[in-house]
């Protein structure tokens, strides 16, 4: 399992004399070994209280999504009342495990998964209810002549392919920092881009390895 790890401390103090976060490391430490995770990168945030921002979070997340892996952190209890956490979390849509407790974590993306789920029972009801509405007034629903000359104007899918542009171009958005990063470094070749992008574990949109040409489409959508 790839992991990307997540430490955090409330006060500056804390994370100059490690109080806390040695034990965090302890603890992610052994449940990393016991499930033979492989580290990508770790992320250490030093907050107070007040702070609703979470920037190294917001890093942790961000590699963890790009990479495929899993978040681990230390302590559920303490970032089960962190609103900012929870919130960011619940957006980001990133696998997470508690090291303290890593059964809460399929109770947690279960929860989220029904909220989900209730808000998909929920549109499709409404479109239902429209459907039926539109019936009742003597509307003609669907294509009366079929699919076929939909497809061949090739407008059958234009929904499908829509979606699939807007998750590419997220996607690409998401990788933007990187490829940037890559190529100060003096990498502007398709292939040296895509061995670096491949050699820090970052994924394509469709969760595979990277190629020049794949490169060259990851690019474009940055330049457009």
């Amino acid at each position: 399992m790839k992991a990307v790890l997540y430490f955090r401390v409330s006060t500056s103090s804390q994370g100059r004399s490690g109080l806390g976060l040695e034990a965090q490391r302890e603890a992610v430490g052994k449940f990393c070994l016991s499930r033979g995770c492989e580290v990508l990168a770790e992320f250490t945030e030093v907050e107070s209280g007040k702070r609703d921002d979470r920037p190294e979070l917001a890093k942790a997340m961000h590699r963890a999504e790009v990479t495929g892996s899993t978040l681990i952190i230390a302590k559920l209890d303490r970032l089960s009342r962190d609103a900012a956490f929870l919130l960011q979390l619940q957006k980001s849509g990133v696998r997470f495990m508690a090291a303290d407790m890593p059964e809460a974590c399929n109770l947690t993306v279960g929860i989220l998964a029904l909220v989900a789920q209730q808000e998909r029972e929920a549109i499709s009801a409404r479109t239902k209810a429209a459907l039926a509405a539109a019936k009742a007034r003597g509307q003609r629903l669907g294509n009366p002549n079929g699919a076929a000359p939909l497809r061949k104007a090739a407008k059958g899918n234009h929904a499908a392919v829509g979606a699939l542009k807007e998750a590419a171009d997220r996607h690409a958005s998401k990788l933007r920092s990187v490829v940037e990063d890559i190529q100060g470094r003096g990498i502007t070749s398709l292939q040296g881009i895509a061995s670096e992008l491949n050699e820090l574990r970052m994924e394509t949109p469709r969760g595979g390895k990277w190629y020049p040409t794949s490169v060259r489409n990851l690019l474009a959508r940055l330049e457009a």
